[in-house]
């Protein structure tokens, strides 16, 4: 008769499986104690364990899924009343935003307007000189047709 071998085998598959659960709760902890947010995904990346191995374990996965409701519904910090807006200051700012915006409009038309201007002037030639008659512009040829080759 064979000598029974399983015993050490479970005993081996039981601390693994302990070693394994504590590793998993200490990341959970360790994730929520640090505020990071808790997710199937980030508890298995930081116990080291694939994420169906959490779902196996309903103690472990309701513990999840509580902390993970419990992050989502906390509300951003509250502003003291000091450093809110009221709605008479954000109309304010928004008032002199728009009159900003709209000299800047003005500025912007009349700085094309002035740009137009000096860009005409350099294309007209320069009559400067009035005692000599302006050049004659050249000859304008007549066009020519040219047919197929």
């Amino acid at each position: 008769m064979r000598p029974d071998s399983t015993a050490p085998l479970i005993a081996a598959a039981h601390r693994r499986h302990e070693l394994t659960r504590a590793k998993a709760i200490r990341a959970l902890h360790e994730l929520d104690h640090a505020g990071t947010p808790i997710t199937f995904e980030a508890v298995a990346a930081a116990a080291g364990v694939s994420r169906s191995w959490l779902y196996r374990h309903p103690d472990i996965r309701d513990q999840i899924r509580r902390l993970r409701e419990a992050t989502h519904r906390a509300p951003s910090p509250p502003i003291p009343a000091g450093q809110r807006s009221s709605d008479a200051s954000l109309l304010a700012r928004l008032q002199t935003v728009l009159e900003r915006n709209r000299q800047l409009t003005e500025e912007n038309q009349r700085l094309r307007r002035q740009l137009a201007r000096t860009l005409g002037a350099q294309r007209r030639p320069s009559h400067r000189d009035t005692s000599s008659p302006p050049p004659e512009p050249p000859a304008r040829r007549s066009s020519v047709t040219i047919g197929p080759c």
